[in-house]
């Protein structure tokens, strides 16, 4: 099953093939992924610039083929996520209404999830996590910067730690205290489940 992926970011381009093969091994494990290098947007001409929305798609479309699917993954920043996908996936249809696809909308960036997983990525690469860093991931304004805080002098490098803490982070605790984490599990086995039904 080939996923062709979507994404807005350059560490999203390394890292989500990584948490896509883990949410795989821990929900799928049947399932043996082909995730070739996302595609790279910039979101607000994707969004934006139909010609731009549709080439895309269309891209996406000629790599999955027609087993696989599309998954387009954005920061949801300060829009809904739910009215968000909800209008990407509409969009998505009308272009390629021969091609399965998925939209996730990460509260509010993608490193909320590792926000949401954050007591199993203490001690890992500097990053400290304390009791009272309870926080609610999906409602935190700035998580790059809440995991930059925590990382002592060393900074955070988008590009380097976020896929190194998304092949550490605990999927589980991901999924349980983050709602747009939840989302994208549900959307892979629901999307994975319907591939690997008989016909």
């Amino acid at each position: 099953m080939k996923v062709i992926c979507i994404v807005e970011g350059d560490g999203e381009v390394a890292a989500l093939p990584i948490l896509l093969r883990r949410i795989a091994q821990q929900y799928t494990p049947s399932v043996f992924p082909e995730l070739p290098k996302p595609i790279r947007v910039r979101r607000d001409r994707f969004l934006r610039r139909d010609d731009e929305f549709r080439r895309h798609l269309l891209l996406a479309a000629g790599q999955c083929g027609q087993d696989g699917w599309i998954l387009v993954l954005l920061d949801a920043d300060d829009d809904c996520p739910v009215d968000l996908s909800v209008e990407i996936v509409q969009r998505a249809r009308e272009c390629v209404p021969h091609r399965a696809v998925s939209v996730v909308v990460a509260s509010r960036e993608y490193e909320a999830w590792l926000i949401a997983a954050a007591a199993s990525l203490h001690g890992y690469r500097g990053f400290e996590c304390v009791p009272d860093d309870a926080v609610d991931p999906d409602r935190l304004r700035n998580a790059k910067g809440w995991i930059k805080a925590r990382m002592g002098g060393a900074g955070y490098g988008e590009t380097t730690d976020l896929p190194a803490f998304t092949a550490r982070m605990d999927v589980e605790q991901a999924y349980h205290r983050s709602r747009s984490f939840r989302k994208l599990c549900t959307e892979w086995c629901r999307r994975t489940s319907a591939s690997t039904q008989p016909e």
